[in-house]
């Protein structure tokens, strides 16, 4: 075969192959694309109806913005009507403290606890590590009723405490935090920390948590979200407290739960409820991006 043969054939197979490569990214690009507005649809609509009134939200659907938003927050935050049941100020403190207490105790407690069983070997290893895989498995429904006499028995109900201190205990960021030391957290790392005179409890504050950076921002973000969102241990713990001591999904089910119900309200109290958790998504996720460039010791 002449050279002049052998470069139209290959020179015509690198063109098929960067024609389809091509086409495979303009593929995944649009489905990118589609995601990404399948995502931000449902966060646009709550922008655009907490600026419209309840009556325009009741006569239908609309993707251009109105001019009800003020009023709306205005109602929400001055309204009679609404003052028993709502106060931003009282959510956001209380949301704050509880979301933020418990998702520290969660990401801490449960990388110490992955890192003790990825790390140690002791006879009930394996065992201690089903066992918190079952408790993942119990629903919070099943120990509900429980847990609130447990809390009444100590007098601890109407306080945060039962909010925040059973965080300590998360077995699925458990499960995740020793996936993620199985694969990218290697045992020579801390022989050679032991060797340089680190004290256990050291080299996990020093070594292992820097290394372990993208798994607990993950779970930073989903520990955050689930706590800011939860509402069904908050109302089964806070049995008789004051809008003063409500969370904030506490407060956006009182304002459903009347007969009359002003929609335009109601989106204005979910898209101020949601801000922080763009916020705490926006902030984090960076320290998943720049997690990822941590590396460990090659074998």
């Amino acid at each position: 075969m002449s050279n002049k043969s052998m470069k139209a054939t290959y020179g015509g197979a690198n063109d098929s192959y960067s024609k389809k490569i091509k086409i495979k990214s303009w593929v995944l690009f649009a489905w990118m694309v589609i995601l990404t507005i399948i995502c931000l649809l449902p966060i646009y609509i709550l922008l655009i109806n907490s600026t419209r009134s309840s009556v325009e939200i009741q006569n239908g659907f609309s993707m251009v913005p109105s001019g009800s938003f003020s009023e709306n927050f205005k109602t929400l935050t001055t309204s009679s009507q609404f003052k028993s049941s709502i106060n931003m100020a009282y959510g956001y403190k209380n949301s704050a403290i509880i979301t933020i207490s418990a998702t520290v105790l969660t990401v801490f407690f449960s990388a110490l606890t992955s890192y003790g069983i990825h790390v140690y070997d002791f006879k009930l290893k394996e065992i201690s590590y089903t066992v918190i895989l079952m408790v993942m498995m119990v629903p919070v429904q099943v120990t509900g009723a429980g847990f609130l006499s447990f809390m009444i028995d100590l007098k601890l109900h109407n306080t945060f405490w039962p909010l925040i201190i059973p965080a300590v205990a998360a077995p699925a960021v458990v499960y995740f935090m020793r996936s993620y030391m199985k694969s990218s957290f290697p045992l020579e790392i801390v022989e050679a920390a032991r060797i340089d005179g680190s004290g256990e409890f050291g080299t996990f504050i020093k070594i292992a948590i820097p290394m372990m950076k993208p798994a607990i921002a993950v779970q930073s973000i989903f520990a955050f979200i689930q706590n800011w969102n939860n509402l069904y241990t908050p109302q089964m713990i806070l049995l008789s407290v004051g809008v003063e001591k409500k969370t904030l999904p506490m407060m956006m089910a009182s304002l459903t739960a009347s007969d009359k119900i002003d929609y335009g309200v109601v989106y204005m109290a979910i898209t101020l409820s949601v801000v922080p958790i763009i916020v705490a998504y926006v902030f984090l996720s960076k320290f998943i991006i720049a997690g990822v460039a941590l590396g460990g010791v090659k074998e």
